[in-house]
């Protein structure tokens, strides 16, 4: 089996170096473009789509694809949406020991680290863990709707994958409910040409260890793919080991009869101290960070995921069908709620699912027709224990199960047809247009008999129902053949998981929350020059309505509600050019600005008008790259971080003044099998937070400052073979 082989840099431009052709991967592109840069195929970065084209082996330059926006390749330049893509080449040159490291060089994308892989994500949002975006592999949702979970990544092998993909605004069009502010898919590597095999053996700060093992090989019709992960640290703060095991199997088949088959199987378990997150009195913060108050703290996932997507291309039409099953297990002791509903809990949720998908592609006006349907059906559990804990002084350092809290079994379903439309009414203009109908349901059961306890109420056995409509409309013209504007309007939603709806706790009307609903509107621009400069920048407004918010009470309580609305503007920018032969420049910048328009939690408290706390007021990156001809291929690139400052608290009272980092990496191919990096993080070993509050002084309590302190200076060295 043969396939096109490519090579992407930082600008997000793919190389064609060759396209073999076989008796069962044979398709000519008969698409009619006027610009030189104008032709794309997908590639191994997109192997979920299988595209060839009649051109002479060689080099040809093509320009960057995407595939979130219209579950389709498609030309950048046709997207009306603002996309950023990194490559496989990146993240092998990156060799990010956590997803930040990677998604936080792409215009308006900030991503903290929580300890181990966790994280919390801002796009066109506060710092959050809301499930408010959509994460993908290989375009399919790693976990169904409902059992979200802003670890997702947690789940997906980022640092053996072959690109990653940011979609940045609503998605629901295509995507159905979380696809809110933004949708992330991560794609798997494709089986290799011939036999071939690589190992990466890393160590670095804090007892960090990691293993990345893979290769594959193909016979005729048929390649397979593998890829292990084994990763493990101490943590650097006290009490957060972190241990990892993952594993990735792709066979990739191209049938007699034109039919293209790509079976997937990931594999995760992750058992980690989640302290890394916790926060620390300013104190502590300033002089002691290595303190965790929470050493009991845990989270345990596993998670399995196995689909096989068939495509079928048949001249002008496309068919394609993806079942899917997904196992996830998460067990957790939080450290979020150690001090006011010390908890221990797990769940458990199975998906058993299908996506179908029809394609037509019309001469007229370059028309193209998408219609499909996603079917999901996802029977889950929660068990929940209240624990009796041991504190001394701020440190909680034992505790003792004791009774259930919650026990529910809930199942989630869901059927949501869809249909995409794009056309072309002039050369230059490129207009699409998209609606989806999400009929979502829980069933939910409670196998407690106690209803009203207090603090941790329970609903009786009920099912909830949600039906939603999804609209976009969107457009692109090219003013030249180096520079194109895009227009869209996008609505999204999400519908509260079963956390929200049926785990009470002091509320009494949580089954009846409304799905959180978005309105986005956005106008960019994105070019390229002669002199290799390309640049995007948006401009985004998004309003977003009945929000899911908790509202925090001066006692200290907390309380969850549909919270009126939210305003969301700003403007993302994103420019790479080459300075000379041996220097690379790369810059993002966003700069945003998040406002309670309508929001009175009760009947004394107003906080319409005030900014969202935890809201970056900016956002950027810049990373400058050698690579002169006597490092044989190697790099040495330096990389500044930038987070703004934001509001602490929803009263608007103090601010975290925000921080600057810099980093540095260095990779050298000693021979063209062998190669050795280095990088380190924190070059200055700045101390700053990845999240932080203000509580002010209520009830005898003297006001507060709390911060969850950033990874020190870090360093890793590793050394990689591949055969």
């Amino acid at each position: 089996m043969r396939q096109c082989a490519t090579f992407s840099n930082l600008n997000g431009l793919y190389r064609l170096r060759s396209i073999p052709f076989t008796q069962s991967f044979i398709a000519k592109l008969k698409m009619k473009y006027k610009q030189p840069l104008a032709l794309a195929i997908a590639t191994l970065l997109y192997p979920s789509f299988t595209l060839a084209a009649q051109v002479n082996n060689d080099e040809v330059e093509l320009a960057p694809v995407t595939i979130t926006d219209t579950r389709e390749a498609a030309l950048k330049s046709e997207t009306s949406a603002s996309t950023s893509q990194i490559s496989q080449e990146d993240i092998e040159f990156l060799q990010p020991g956590h997803p930040s490291e990677v998604l936080n060089r792409m215009p308006g994308v900030h991503v903290n680290v929580t300890g181990g892989e966790g994280h919390m994500t801002a796009i066109r949002q506060p710092i959050t863990t809301g499930a408010v975006y959509l994460y993908l592999e290989d375009g399919i949702p790693t976990r169904s709707t409902g059992f979200f979970n802003h670890n997702a990544l947690y789940e997906i092998n980022v640092p053996q994958s072959a690109g990653i993909e940011v979609s940045k605004g609503p998605g629901s069009a295509l995507h159905g409910s979380d696809a809110m502010a933004a949708v992330i898919n991560v794609s798997t590597k494709a089986a290799p040409e011939e036999t071939e095999g690589d190992v990466s053996l890393e160590v670095g700060s804090f007892g960090w260890q990691r293993l990345l093992l893979g290769g594959g090989t193909a016979s005729l019709n048929h390649g397979i793919r593998a890829d292990l992960n084994l990763t493990y640290t101490d943590g650097w703060r006290d009490s957060t080991e972190y241990d990892r095991q993952s594993a990735n199997v792709r066979l990739d088949s191209f049938l007699d009869d034109g039919t293209k088959v790509k079976t997937v199987l990931n594999v995760s378990n992750i058992d980690q101290q989640t302290a890394g997150s916790s926060r620390l009195l300013e104190d502590d913060y300033k002089n002691n960070p290595t303190r965790n108050y929470t050493p009991i703290s845990m989270r345990k996932v596993e998670s399995l995921r196995l689909s096989s997507a068939f495509e079928k291309e048949v001249g002008a039409s496309l068919y394609s069908v993806t079942p899917y099953f997904r196992y996830n297990s998460m067990e957790l002791l939080p450290n979020w709620s150690l001090s006011y509903d010390p908890n221990t809990y797990k769940t458990e949720n199975k998906s058993a699912g299908v996506m179908m998908k029809f394609r037509q592609d019309f001469t007229p006006m370059r028309t193209r027709l998408i219609v499909g349907t996603d079917i999901d059906y996802s029977p889950g559990s929660m068990d929940q224990n209240k624990i009796d804990v041991t504190k001394e002084g701020n440190y909680f350092v034992d505790y003792t199960v004791k009774e259930k809290l919650y026990d529910y079994d809930v199942t989630f379903s869901s059927i949501s047809p869809y249909a995409h439309v794009e056309t072309s009414p002039t050369d230059k203009l490129r207009v699409n247009a998209g609606l989806r109908f999400d009929h979502m349901r829980y069933d939910y059961e409670n196998n407690l008999t106690d209803i009203d306890t207090g603090n941790h109420r329970r609903p009786e056995d009920t099912d909830v129902e949600y039906q939603h409509l999804s609209p976009k409309l969107g457009m692109t013209y090219a003013i030249n053949d180096q520079l194109n504007t895009f227009a869209s309007y996008r609505h999204a939603f999400r519908v509260p998981s079963q956390g929200q709806l049926f785990r009470q706790g002091k509320a009494t009307n949580t089954v009846k929350l409304d799905p959180v609903k978005v309105d986005n509107y956005e106008i960019g621009l994105r070019g390229n020059t002669i002199s290799k400069v390309n640049y995007e920048i948006s401009v985004y407004y998004m309003v977003k309505e009945d929000d899911i918010l908790t509202f925090k009470h001066a006692d200290g309580s907390s309380e969850t509600m549909n919270a009126g609305k939210t305003l969301h503007q700003g403007i993302e920018t994103g420019l790479t050019a080459p300075l000379s032969n041996d220097i690379d420049l790369a810059v993002s910048y966003a700069y945003t600005e998040f406002t309670y328009e309508d929001w009175k939690p009760n009947s004394t408290t107003d906080y319409s008008d005030n900014q969202l706390e935890a809201a970056p007021r900016d956002i950027g990156n810049v990373a400058l790259g050698y690579h002169p001809s006597q490092l044989n291929g190697g790099k040495v690139e330096l990389e500044l971080s930038h987070l703004g400052q934001y509001w602490m608290d929803q009263a608007n009272t103090e601010t975290y003044k925000g921080h600057q980092l810099l980093n540095i990496r260095f990779n050298y191919p000693v021979t063209p099998e062998f190669k050795v990096s280095a990088r380190i993080l924190n070059l200055e070993d700045k101390t700053y937070a990845t999240n932080s509050t203000y509580k002010p002084a209520a009830y005898g309590n003297p006001e507060t400052f709390e911060y969850s302190p950033g990874m020190p200076r870090t360093a890793y060295v590793s050394a990689s073979y591949s055969f």
